[in-house]
């Protein structure tokens, strides 16, 4: 009898069974989607004030209303449900719950109650982050991240939320991606408040990480058990491998982007050769003793948001683009500061309308490296991921948006290779649930698996919702299938 081979269907998002437990949900941020930026007791942002900075904005959009989540949020937990999520993170904003930075106020946190009511009604999971970049404009006019006694402010922000939500919400994130609300914040000007000044970028980057710790002790002292903050992270790859240049510049390029977040959290330490890089911007000056203390407690839970991986150079390239640019016109510096020669040359790889590379795989390699390499390492989970795609509503009614669905699909794809290789990952959120304010872009870049017609604020399910839907119900199948087995 000839031997005949076996062959044994792909693993696809659709057939894997997941982890017992492996949350699925969407994400979105308060100024992105919140709108009634003057409503309720609101005052100004960061985001608010830099909107009105000419040039600051594409086409001079601003946050007044968004896509109106505000007055829309109870249709916005209907999807949802319809989508299967399990749990929805969203932010709660600073300057809706303590206007100019005051006292608490009370209209503004009974949206947040009522959304998390609407949510849990809903059997959707509420996942909390405290800040996603709405700073109070007041504060800033008083020094903003660069002033120490902002982070002690952030206490008492959080307590607020906490007192009101704290028994419904299980999980609180303090930051989301400090690296763009300090460096492409305070160094690039490419996002509010817009400031051009090296010191102040780095003095935002430590305060931003004693605000967490502080948090965190706080929290978890009045019965938070569920703490942790979410990076944007990337593969750090030198073009030459062999090149003390490129090697150099991919060291740096690290530093900046990840390990000057997580080295503090997970180590309790900043890394030397990052100290020894940003002497000259004053580091070590507002590093006080004890805060590394602080900033080292131990979190429950790390999210990733991961949107692309990096090729470095310390050469220079035709291709210098690192994706931060942002739609502003008015003038803008590099966030990479004392770095400001890496480059980042193409691999000829798809590029999302962001301009961002599409590789995967680079989520699977992130991942494993974290579990490698950070002995103190935390559950994680996937808080990000998602493209941007010029989309659009076709003649039947519908969003035939094939890239970003093979994007959502194939990166999912990716999530579970690294599970096979150990990676400790317990759930996925796509960004975003809804088109959306993309900050310096405006309403630019569609993001969301769920389409927003800014002029009617009509949402439209687009074909990526509804592949993550079967991808939901295909992952609860199987769950329910082994259960019962």
């Amino acid at each position: 009898m000839p031997f005949e081979a076996t062959t044994h269907p792909a693993i696809t998002p659709f057939n894997r069974v997941w982890p017992k437990g492996f949350l699925w949900g969407s994400a979105t941020a308060a100024a992105q989607v919140e709108g009634a930026s003057h409503e309720g007791g609101k005052e100004d942002s960061v985001w608010d004030a830099f909107a009105r900075i000419p040039g600051a904005i594409a086409n001079g959009e601003t946050l007044k209303d968004a896509v109106q989540h505000y007055h829309r949020m109870p249709q916005d937990v209907r999807i949802m449900k319809e989508l299967g999520l399990d749990s929805y993170r969203f932010s709660t904003s600073w300057s809706r719950v303590r206007p100019g930075g005051r006292a608490a106020n009370a209209e503004g946190l009974d949206f947040y109650s009522r959304l998390v009511d609407e949510l849990l009604d809903a059997g959707i999971l509420p996942w909390l982050t405290l800040y996603h970049w709405d700073l109070p404009q007041a504060l800033e006019e008083k020094g903003g991240w660069a002033n120490r006694d902002t982070a002690y402010r952030f206490v008492d922000y959080a307590n607020d939320v906490y007192s009101a939500l704290g028994d419904r919400v299980q999980h609180w994130t303090t930051f989301n991606e400090p690296f763009c609300s300090s460096l492409l914040g305070y160094a690039a000007g490419v996002h509010a408040p817009g400031r051009q000044e090296p010191e102040a970028a780095v003095a935002a980057i430590h305060h931003q990480h004693l605000a967490h710790g502080l948090v965190v002790n706080e929290l978890r002292s009045r019965g938070a058990r569920q703490l942790g903050i979410t990076l944007n992270l990337s593969n750090s790859i030198p073009r030459d491998p062999s090149d003390p240049v490129d090697l150099d510049a991919a060291r740096r390029f690290d530093s900046l982007q990840n390990r000057i977040f997580l080295d503090p959290i997970l180590r309790g330490a900043y890394p030397e050769d990052t100290l020894n890089d940003l002497e000259q911007f004053g580091i070590r000056d507002v590093i006080k003793p004890g805060d590394l203390d602080i900033i080292g407690t131990p979190i429950d839970f790390l999210g990733v948001n991961h949107y692309h991986d990096d090729l470095i150079s310390g050469h220079p390239v035709a291709e210098h683009g690192d994706g931060h640019s942002g739609g502003a016109t008015r003038p803008t510096s590099s966030c990479w500061i004392g770095s400001e020669d890496i480059a980042f040359p193409s691999r000829g790889l798809p590029r999302t309308a962001m301009n961002w590379e599409v590789n995967p795989d680079g989520l699977r390699k992130l991942l494993v490296r974290l579990g490698e390499e950070y002995a103190t390492l935390p559950p994680l989970y996937i808080t990000e991921n998602g493209a941007a795609y010029d989309d659009t509503v076709s003649p039947d009614g519908a969003v035939h948006d094939a890239e970003r669905t093979q994007f959502v699909l194939d990166h999912i794809t990716a999530v579970g290779e690294a599970l096979d290789q150990g990676a400790d990952v317990r759930g996925y959120f796509v960004w975003s649930l809804l088109d959306n304010f993309e900050w310096s872009w405006g309403y630019g870049k569609r993001f969301g698996v769920v389409r927003v017609d800014y002029s009617t604020f009509e949402r439209t399910v687009k074909d990526s919702g509804l592949a993550y839907s079967r991808v939901i119900a295909s992952a609860k199948a199987s769950a329910d299938a082994t259960v019962n087995a």
